[in-house]
């Protein structure tokens, strides 16, 4: 699991100072990137507080939108055992780079729009791609469920299972007024009752008609030839003997619209496959774009309701290495814990503070933190 945080301060100096300050203590745990974020339309404190709350939602819906279409992708993976991480791309670039190297597309995220409108212009964007990625898999699902049950025809045992390609002409009587060719499945350890059986289980029986043609590790598939008017009678004795007479009339036509209607269903679920797995490459892109300028755009929002006015913080990216996430926030919380009031001094507590803080905790929200702080923790493969 990669976790990118995002996190703002204000600034010692210039951005530049606060960001190469903060990345030489942290050399050893973690990596910094500094972030360029955007002169936004502020409006009011009351637009501000509002859209904060709107922002909140919506990351939690993109967050959940990416996941979908990671999930998909896996799905409908030929091989679902294989990590998807690669196949998972931004403007070609692996989600790693794409995090640490972002930039704001002023093109298509216009930042003389207000607040609200680039909120809205993104959250409409992930919801027609959710929409059309439903209907998309609602279809492809249908078409892979349809294939999977004219497969399923095809498995199973002697007694159940499509029996179109496991005969041949030469076994049947055909064409005749008064015969007909039956196949039995007889269980194998009673293939000798069979045998003996056979011919005397009802009249008009053509003696030793019988042969097998198939066999599996439950059943052997026998023929039997008889008058068309004893079938029902001999079926019935069949069932009292235990074995199996199968609903089957050999029909070349039949046959070949069967094997025909299998083929051309197998290749549009084949190409529904390879179709659907190139839309959730390219809209995973796409949304995973909009979610990271969601996340500076509440980055924004949140250093100007914390900070003040005019803006002057600097952005970053925070990717801890494994195993150094408390380190990263130690660091974090030694060089701004201040910012957060009595929450932040006691985040820096000594020992002494131990009682304090668990009087007081109730008080706390337990995913404050004395600066701007958001994440994204990210592993395609495991999805």
């Amino acid at each position: 699991m990669a976790n990118y945080w995002f996190v703002s301060v204000p600034t010692s100096g210039s951005k530049q100072n606060t960001w190469q300050n903060l990345k030489g203590k942290l050399k050893e745990a973690a990596e910094v990137t500094l972030y360029t974020v955007p002169e936004f339309k502020i409006g009011t404190l009351d637009a501000l507080v509002l859209i904060s709350d709107e922002l909140a939602k919506y990351d939690a819906s993109f967050e959940s939108s990416a996941n979908k279409l990671a999930d998909m992708l896996r799905n409908v993976s030929k091989d679902p055992n294989a990590g998807i991480d690669k196949s998972l791309v931004i403007n070609d670039r692996p989600v790693d780079q794409y995090i640490k190297t972002f930039e704001w597309n002023s093109m298509k995220y216009r930042t003389d729009k207000s607040l609200q409108e680039i909120a809205d212009i993104l959250n409409q964007e992930v919801i027609s791609i959710d929409n059309f990625m439903k209907s998309k898999m609602t279809n492809y699902s249908q078409v892979k469920s349809t294939l999977q049950s004219m497969q399923r025809k095809d498995t199973g045992n002697l007694a159940v299972k499509n029996l179109a390609g496991l005969v041949k002409k030469e076994y049947f009587v055909l064409g005749s007024e008064y015969l007909t060719t039956l196949l039995v499945a007889v269980p194998k350890n009673s293939a000798k009752d069979w045998q003996s059986k056979y011919e005397s289980l009802t009249q008009m029986v053509v003696p030793r008609s019988s042969q097998k043609i198939a066999e599996d590790d439950d059943y052997g598939l026998w023929t039997v030839t008889l008058f068309k008017r004893v079938a029902d009678e001999f079926s019935n004795k069949c069932r009292e003997e235990k074995f199996i007479v199968r609903d089957f009339e050999y029909d070349e036509n039949i046959l070949a619209l069967q094997k025909k209607d299998l083929a051309e269903v197998a290749a549009t679920e084949k190409e529904q496959q390879q179709a659907l797995s190139r839309l959730a490459k390219t809209n995973f892109s796409e949304v995973f774009q909009a979610w990271m300028h969601l996340k500076v755009l509440r980055v924004f929002v949140e250093s100007v309701l914390r900070y003040g006015l005019p803006p002057d913080f600097a952005a970053m990216c925070i990717m801890p290495r494994p195993k150094m996430e408390k380190k990263t926030k130690e660091v974090l919380n030694e060089n701004f814990g201040s910012l957060g009031g009595a929450r932040g001094r006691i985040d820096n507590r000594s020992n002494s503070y131990d009682a304090l803080e668990a009087e007081y905790e109730h008080l706390f929200d337990k995913n404050y933190y004395p600066y701007v702080f958001f994440e994204i923790g990210w592993d395609p493969s495991k999805r």
